[in-house]
């Protein structure tokens, strides 16, 4: 699974901003409300009720929030780097800066658990890392994501 296939480039969020993980959660959730027309409350909820099963940052600044919803027909994803980090409870207890959100079919095991090792296997890559966090634009954010390089070491790993 590449990742241009669950991503495109109006899903990438260069400087958002929050205050806190909640306020984050309700600021991802309106941004993906919008790419998989799907009522934001409910995508906030979603995102929600999984961070009360444990936190999905990973550590060194990186969160990939992600869940199920029943009306989506594929495999959805939207990448935010913030304006300032924000804490998150995360495995090492540093803030998040680097967001990947993830939101999948109900039924969509299989897809669902194939695409979050790909993006947890890339943004665990140092290189990848400095890149995202050394670039301001949604383009540029986007070709780091996408390229084919990232895809492979990806897959390797």
């Amino acid at each position: 699974m590449n990742l241009a296939e669950i991503i495109d480039a109006r899903a990438v969020l260069p400087h958002l901003k929050a205050q806190n993980k909640k306020q984050l959660l309700q600021e991802l959730a309106q941004a993906m409300g919008s790419i998989v027309a799907v009522d934001h409350r409910i995508i906030f909820e979603t995102l929600l009720t999984r961070e009360k099963l444990g936190s999905t940052g990973l550590g060194q600044g990186i969160a990939i929030p992600h869940g199920r919803l029943p009306n989506i027909k594929r495999v959805y994803g939207l990448f935010a780097r913030l304006a300032t980090p924000v804490a998150y409870d995360s495995v090492d207890g540093e803030p998040v800066d680097l967001i990947f959100v993830l939101l999948s079919p109900d039924q969509a095991g299989a897809d669902h658990l194939t695409a979050l090792a790909r993006i947890s296997r890339l943004l665990r890559e140092p290189d990848t890392i400095k890149k995202l966090r050394g670039t301001d634009s949604a383009e540029g954010l986007y070709a780091i994501l996408t390229e084919p390089k990232a895809t492979t070491r990806a897959t390797a790993a």
